[in-house]
């Protein structure tokens, strides 16, 4: 029996039996470990507790400090999890438990025993791990053995974008359409979906042009929402070229006119800029179905949806020489490498671009170089 001190509930003196080992040299060498952890400070209790019910508590704990979407997307997270490692006790998790339940992830992990793509399995990696450090820092285990488990290996995909003749076409495709300005916004700005669809006009200034990003419009369950932008750098301003301040203009003027034909059936309470004709907010996937439409009737080539406007709008600034931390700040970025991680594709252009235009500078023209 080892005194490990007084219980906090009780007042009584705790005691742990250690038993179980095959020898007296195992037994002492158990001891010496049980004491190190209490002057260490890092022993943990003994429970019971299981990976699952201590996913499900911690769950519902965060949905003070997350985002309606993300916690809802950190639901379908933990359900795939407990699927696979909700019956081991938390303190009996293993880093080969998890490895092994990140593969099975991927083989059938999604709906209907389809497989999940490997950063979808990440993603489980991640909120795996950010719950086992709350409970290594609540003291419920000892380490957090998501650190140690490894993640499957993702593989780099190119990021799919037009080019600038392709989104002309585009853009000259859609210029009848009620959202045309929706779309010239997003292949402008680089803003994403949810931001142009959130965005009111108390948040943009046709004077000035300058728009401010402060709230994004996501499906929850397929219920609109409100929320703040994505992190604290996706909340900024960016600038207008003078098109696009057109285009919004005139986009004001027919919805105007809008206004007036629906009359008293008016619900623009949220102030929005793109709205449907009543004044209530556009549904992102009825958004994103209507401009795939668009982009097959144009016969162009496909895209996933309306995000890959925004890729389109990073890769045509890189290549035309604006600076990777402008262009991150105009996404809204958290830092400028995932910027360039993201655009990793327009780098090769971007080296001979930068080899031709050193050497001008040294040597003048390029031909008396040689």
């Amino acid at each position: 029996m080892v005194d490990v001190g007084v219980d906090p509930v009780t007042g009584k003196r705790r005691q742990r039996t250690k038993s179980g080992f095959a020898t007296r040299k195992a037994a002492e060498e158990g001891l010496r470990e049980l004491l190190t952890s209490l002057a260490e400070g890092s022993y943990v209790a003994r429970s019971d507790l299981t990976v699952a019910e201590f996913l499900r508590e911690w769950h519902e704990t965060m949905q003070a400090q997350l985002r309606e979407s993300t916690w809802y997307s950190y639901r379908i997270v933990v359900d795939r999890l407990i699927r696979q490692v909700g019956g081991v006790h938390l303190q009996a998790l293993t880093p080969m438990q998890l490895e092994t339940a990140y593969a099975k992830l991927g083989k059938a992990g999604g709906r209907n025993g389809r497989a999940l793509s490997p950063k979808t399995v990440r993603n489980c990696h991640i909120v795996m791990h950010r719950a086992l450090s709350d409970a290594a820092r609540l003291g419920l285990v000892s380490r957090n053995v998501a650190s140690i488990a490894r993640p499957p290996a993702m593989d780099r995909t190119e990021v799919v974008t037009w080019t600038a003749e392709d989104l002309q076409a585009f853009l000259d495709h859609v210029s009848a359409d009620r959202l045309f300005a929706a779309y010239v916004v997003l292949g402008t700005t680089g803003m994403r979906r949810g931001e142009v669809l959130g965005l009111r006009w108390s948040d943009v200034d046709l004077g000035s042009g300058r728009l401010s990003i402060s709230q994004t419009l996501q499906s929850v369950q397929h219920r609109i929402v409100f929320t703040t932008t994505k992190t604290n750098r996706s909340r900024r301003t960016v600038a207008l070229d003078p098109t696009t301040v057109e285009v919004l203009k005139a986009h004001r003027s027919r919805q105007l006119e809008e206004r007036l034909a629906v009359g008293s059936a008016w619900q623009g309470s949220h102030d929005l800029v793109f709205c449907l004709e009543d004044g209530l907010p556009l549904h992102p996937q009825s958004f994103t179905r209507q401009f795939k439409r668009h982009v097959t009737e144009a016969g162009l080539p496909e895209l996933r949806g309306p995000h890959n406007l925004r890729h389109t709008w990073a890769t045509l600034a890189l290549r035309a020489g604006v600076h990777p931390k402008v262009v991150s700040d105009r996404l809204g970025h958290s830092t400028i490498a995932i910027t360039i991680d993201t655009y990793s594709h327009v780098a090769p252009g971007l080296d001979e671009d930068a080899a031709n235009t050193v050497a001008a500078s040294i040597f003048g023209d390029a031909k008396s170089a040689t």
